[in-house]
């Protein structure tokens, strides 16, 4: 793995908190972040090292091979970062999406719609078979976002499922983990744990987490290693398929009120059709935003 200095570590730092941002948005996902800032294939490799030969590592040949041999630098600064964001910013977030809505859907949808171009360049051949599992991959993640969402619940295994599931989302590019736990009815639940520090549903979910990372990174690093352009293809897909739950204007269909909590159904619309105030200039700069900050990054990293 490459080594790095302090600077390099608070850059990787930063690209966690932007990972844990845009996770904290249903729709988004963290690794469409981890792709384009150029970590993604490190961070599936150094998940995929954790394992119990690390333990014979660490007895044979100490703490500092095992800690090289994890990556360890590197993961503790990605997830610092994560951690910072989801507890610095969950309230922030959530008064956005309930008072600015559209510019913020807006900046999102163009930051995901440049991600697609942005991961497309990496295949480096197409064929009918990569336009096929494209396509297929674009069609999936569009299923799963019209997919109705399910009460909110608070059953502790239930809410260790939900954890490994949307961890597996959270690293696929185009699938967002905050979605799934949308769909599953555990992301207010999830939500309120951070806020109120409740820490039984915190560690449960942690817990998921770190069995379904385990479990799926060994999985997306098999299929990097043996089969790339058909592995990007799928994600690239995923990420097109996204699309779809991001679309800044939406009609509300339905309002389910769950004791305390308010589930919502609604549907894309054209912003001219929106009830209420449209945004459309604030929506376009901030989806320009969005855009061109993946085109920013690019261009960093190449000067790199």
């Amino acid at each position: 793995m490459e080594k790095r200095n302090f600077l390099q570590h608070v850059f990787i730092v930063l690209k966690g908190m932007a990972m844990g941002l845009a996770e904290l948005v249903p729709g988004v996902s963290g690794g469409t972040i981890a792709f384009i800032s150029g970590i993604y294939e490190e961070l599936i490799t150094s998940i995929n090292r954790i394992h119990p030969a690390l333990v014979v590592t660490w007895r044979k040949e100490g703490f500092k091979a095992f800690w090289k041999q994890l990556n360890g630098n590197f993961l503790v600064a990605l997830f610092l970062g994560m951690l910072i964001s989801i507890f610095s910013f969950s309230k922030v977030i959530s008064w956005l999406l309930e008072n600015q809505p559209i510019p913020l859907w807006s900046f999102f949808f163009g930051l995901v719609a440049a991600s697609v171009l942005f991961v497309a360049k990496e295949i480096k051949k197409w064929t009918l078979w990569t336009v096929f599992l494209f396509l297929l991959g674009a069609v999936v993640a569009y299923y799963i976002t019209t997919l109705p969402p399910s009460p909110n619940t608070g059953n502790l295994p239930f809410l260790f499922f939900s954890g490994a599931l949307a961890v597996c989302a959270m690293i696929l590019p185009g699938i967002s983990g905050s979605f799934i736990l949308v769909l599953l009815g555990s992301y207010k639940t999830v939500l309120d744990a951070v806020d109120e520090k409740n820490f039984t549903i915190l560690i449960t979910v942690v817990l998921g987490v770190v069995f379904g990372l385990l479990s799926f990174a060994r999985i997306l690093k098999w299929m990097f290693d043996h089969y790339r352009n058909i592995t990007l293809a799928i994600l690239t897909g995923f990420i097109l398929g996204s699309l779809n739950k991001i679309w800044p204007w939406k009609r509300v269909l339905e309002t389910k009120q769950i004791g305390s909590k308010t589930i919502t159904l609604d549907e894309n619309i054209s912003p001219f059709l929106f009830e209420g105030d449209h945004q459309i200039i604030y929506a376009l700069i901030a989806a320009v935003l969005g855009f061109s900050l993946i085109f920013i990054l690019e261009k960093t990293a190449s000067k790199k």
